[in-house]
């Protein structure tokens, strides 16, 4: 029996294929580094471990919490966005969900019909056009370019949309390319979007880790017509270094808010208690946690991008956020070593999987064919070691 229509359109993510022929390999014994994961190398700090040591020995480990998340938990939320973000809203406008990822399938599945149009610009990260699809939704994948750098502009915005276009996905800081909206380029989007009455799905999971200057924005706290236009996503894995806690959270009109609690009632129940208890101690606690990572980020950022472009056939822009580099790589592309042709980004991170031992994600998965991702989500002696192995595998190709 063939499986539904659905859930055959949908393609397997890149990433978590390349990070798993990456733990495969080790578990050979073979010496592989890997670049490919967004996943910050640091422990969860000490208090918020503690915190969640002390749920579990108060016994809240039982179906005791709400299905849209406990109200200590979406209390620290609310007072989070009006801190942080300048935003204002009730425990019954925020829900929090099975990580960010999870936040994202229920925003899309709340509000995407069969038929709909997702208006996705280019670079995305892998799981923005395949949840649409789960809805029986269209992607519609919209090339952004280097002079603009690779952000949308509110020109290509408004030829993208159409009558069934329905929501609009933002990425800022971006996942694979690093860059940061401006406030001014927020803001036109706004307008183009207010204009038509489409839902902007803002990913926001890597507001805290921005670099020179670069600030982040919610492209809600522009004013109250795309406020009630935008569903802000956000979470703990990446800030606190939590991925595997799991807990993300939604913010956005209630009526949209209710429909995605709906939604996780019936297909999860709810979020762990104990790491709800644990994201309210990340929300409410110290803080310098996150200066910390930020700061050794930053070192790696700079370190990475430079040992990138002083290889011949690569260059790579300076992110300002998240924690990856996305340099430009098709100068090599119709090269070949040892038998092994390098026809595009895949077949470019296969070649270094097999022959430098670093893992990294290609830019296909990304929507964009020039491209190659490194995570520098590492140790720093693990970047120069890699960086020592692409520098050597790419000096083989001729």
């Amino acid at each position: 029996m063939p499986l539904a229509l659905n859930v055959q359109r949908v393609q397997p993510s890149v990433t978590m294929q390349i990070s798993a022929r990456a733990a495969a390999l080790r578990r050979e014994g073979v010496d592989v580094i890997s670049l490919s994961a967004g996943e910050p190398d640091f422990d969860t700090p000490r208090n918020i471990k503690d915190a969640a040591i002390g749920a579990i020995e108060a016994g809240f480990t039982k179906y005791t919490t709400p299905g849209s998340g406990i109200p200590e938990l979406k209390a620290a939320i609310c007072a989070k966005f009006r801190r942080d973000n300048n935003l204002e809203y009730t425990p019954q406008e925020v829900i929090v969900n099975n990580g960010a990822k999870h936040s994202l399938y229920l925003a899309v599945a709340a509000v995407v019909n069969p038929g709909d149009e997702v208006i996705i610009p280019t670079p995305y990260w892998v799981t923005y056009t395949e949840q649409p699809r789960l809805m029986g939704g269209v992607p519609v994948v919209v090339e952004t370019r280097p002079e603009d750098d690779l952000k949308l502009t509110p020109d290509a915005l408004h030829r993208a949309i159409t009558p069934r276009t329905r929501m609009l996905v933002l990425n800022s800081p971006s996942n694979p390319s690093g860059m940061v909206y401006t406030r001014e380029e927020l803001a036109a989007l706004a307008s183009v979007v207010v204009e038509h009455g489409i839902w902007v799905l803002s990913d926001e999971i890597y507001e805290m880790l921005v670099y020179d200057g670069a600030v982040h924005h919610s492209i809600a706290s522009l004013g109250p017509a795309i406020r009630d236009l935008t569903l802000v996503v956000n979470g703990v894995s990446k800030a606190y270094a939590m991925t595997g806690w799991r807990i993300g959270y939604t913010a956005g009109p209630a009526e949209i808010i209710a429909g995605m609690d709906k939604i996780q009632s019936q297909e999860v129940s709810h979020p762990a208690s104990i790491s709800q208890k644990a994201a309210v101690e990340a929300l409410n606690g110290p803080q310098e946690s996150i200066a910390q990572m930020r700061t050794a980020f930053d070192e790696r950022r700079r370190y990475m991008v430079a040992r990138l472009n002083a290889i011949p056939g690569v260059t790579c822009a300076l992110p300002q956020g998240a924690f990856y580099a996305y340099p430009v790589v098709s100068a090599l592309y119709g090269r070949a070593a040892g038998g092994r042709a390098v026809a595009d980004s895949v077949s470019l991170c296969e070649y270094l999987l097999e022959e430098a031992r670093v893992a990294c994600v290609p830019g296909a998965g990304f929507g964009t064919l020039e491209h190659i991702r490194f995570s520098y989500a590492t140790s720093m002696t693990q970047i120069e070691k890699a960086m020592d192995r692409v520098e050597s595998a790419i000096a083989k190709l001729g």
